[in-house]
């Protein structure tokens, strides 16, 4: 009888989504807020898309550098506490050896098979550190070009989605004709990629979209309220 395969399918890109979700919400709300703002004190649309363009490249170039140093700031932190188990196994490997036995106890392993696995990670120090990194730190190793692939992630999810509500500006002479094109254009770029988000991280779909609607249209109906306000 052959053998039944059974495969796993989980979800590995979380990080990219979440950059992407980062970049893409910021991009359709705040130049949404930008050129709604704009549409009613003047009267050229090519003022508010020099200006949108402006703020989609000082906006990417932000976000896609704040991406860079957290990225690099989860990889310099996972490298210090990696550099502080190497040391503890060695100068103290009693105490590491009780918190081993103390992490297996929890999952209802017994002393002697804790003891078992003890003596194979002191047979092997590496995967020793590794196994206390992701049980007693919660932390895994960070992808080395995770920093670069974050920013360029972000900076470039900004400028797609903030050239989504100053789209209607370019063939409209007037902002004041433009604006409800752009109100329709950023929703309905609100909900697709909500539903996206939904399919690719195993979410109600619709749901998802409908609640990045909501919560985008929020934000961005928050921000162009504060810029009338300020205008």
């Amino acid at each position: 009888m052959p053998a039944i395969v059974h495969t796993e399918k989980h979800f590995r890109g979380s990080a990219t989504v979440r950059d992407i979700v980062i970049g893409m919400s910021d991009g359709l709300t705040v130049p949404f807020a930008l050129a709604a703002g704009l549409s009613g004190a003047v009267t050229s649309s090519r003022i508010v898309v020099v200006a949108g363009f402006a703020e989609i490249a000082a906006g990417a170039i932000a976000m896609g550098l704040g991406g860079y140093l957290a990225a690099r700031t989860d990889a310099e932190h996972y490298a210090i506490e990696r550099k502080r188990e190497e040391m503890e196994i060695v100068e103290k490997p009693h105490a590491e050896v009780a918190e081993v036995k103390e992490i297996l106890s929890d999952y209802g392993l017994t002393e002697e098979q804790a003891d078992s696995i003890v003596d194979r990670f002191k047979q092997n120090p590496k995967n020793w550190v590794d196994w206390m990194m992701r049980f007693e730190l919660g932390l895994e190793e960070p992808d080395p070009t995770r920093a670069v692939k974050s920013a360029a992630t972000i900076a470039f999810s900004y400028i797609a989605g903030g050239l989504v509500p100053l789209a209607p500006y370019f063939f409209l002479a007037t902002p004041q004709l433009g604006l409800p094109y752009s109100v329709a254009a950023t929703l309905a770029a609100l909900l697709i990629f909500g539903y996206v988000k939904g399919r690719f991280t195993g979410m109600h779909a619709v749901q998802s979209a409908f609640r990045t609607a909501l919560i985008g249209g929020l934000a961005a109906g928050a921000a162009y309220g504060i810029a009338k306000l300020i205008g």
